[in-house]
């Protein structure tokens, strides 16, 4: 039997493994973010604009192509984020069920995504700056790196919530680009003609106005980073409160069906068996 740490590696490993092989999330990883960047290049003017940065009290000056690229690089780590983390929650859900039931322990199993997801923020924060800082003159790249990161975060915890709580994968992704596209579409300075009141209460809030100061300014506004922050918390915790419901009811059904009490202690199944049945679920 199994204490909470050897649960919580076990489960960590699994499912950055079951990550890895997904060709579907490595081709959007590799391919999307770049391919996006680029469509913002190719399509929007060299014509300067100037646009507020709420977050310093003052004002930026840039190309529009260069603040493009940068909102759809935010963009495309959101979409990337929230997709790879609310199909592998999805499509990991009844195998997820069935190790409840056999005793595996619930807080290190979310902890474990949510780490999961993290770890991922960061890779794809890394490689999206990487790529951006190959077509625009980022001022500040430690900053922009942390905005990217927040973002993803932001989403990856948002693709945890609708992987526990939607009933199907079409309205996953639905919800998912559309939460994207709105959120980034009424922050981006070249769209946006005039000052919107209530953006601050938008996932992609404190991001978007950490990473337009980065690239664009020598001011960096740490403390909005902590708003991405507070939104990953928050859907992270939605999302264990609608996985604790919904399992155990799960797991009462279950036990009731066998005439065997539903497991409550924070012992697991064997490690052998755990990681047979969440490598064959992926």
């Amino acid at each position: 039997m199994r204490p909470y740490p050897a649960a919580f590696a076990e489960m960590l490993h699994c499912t950055l493994l079951g990550q890895l092989r997904n060709r579907m999330a490595l081709l959007l990883a590799v391919a999307f973010i770049p391919a996006w960047i680029a469509v913002a290049r190719l399509c929007a003017s060299d014509q300067e604009v100037r646009f507020s940065l709420d977050s310093l009290g003052t004002q930026a000056v840039s190309q529009a192509s260069h603040v493009s690229q940068v909102v759809n690089a935010l963009a495309a780590v959101t979409l990337v984020t929230g997709f790879v983390t609310f199909m592998e929650t999805f499509k990991a859900g009844e195998m997820d069920r069935r190790l409840l039931l056999a005793g595996y322990p619930r807080v290190p199993m979310l902890l474990a995504k949510v780490t999961a997801v993290a770890l991922i923020a960061a890779l794809l924060a890394l490689y999206t700056v990487a790529v951006l800082g190959a077509s625009v003159p980022v001022r500040q790249l430690g900053p922009l790196a942390l905005g990217l990161f927040g973002a993803g975060l932001a989403y990856g915890g948002i693709g945890l919530l609708l992987g526990s709580l939607v009933r199907g994968e079409l309205e996953g992704f639905f919800l998912v680009i559309m939460l994207s596209l709105v959120d980034t579409g009424l922050q981006n300075p070249v769209f946006t003609v005039v000052d919107l009141s209530g953006l601050e209460v938008l996932p992609l809030y404190g991001a978007n106005q950490l990473t337009l100061a980065a690239a664009f300014t020598s001011g960096t506004p740490w403390s909005h980073s902590l708003l991405s922050l507070a939104w990953a918390a928050a859907t992270s915790a939605a999302a264990l409160l609608v996985f604790h419901i919904r399992t155990r009811s799960h797991c009462a059904v279950g036990a009731a069906a066998t005439g065997v009490p539903a497991p409550v202690t924070a012992a697991g199944p064997p490690e052998a068996a755990v990681r047979t049945s969440l490598r064959r679920s992926r």
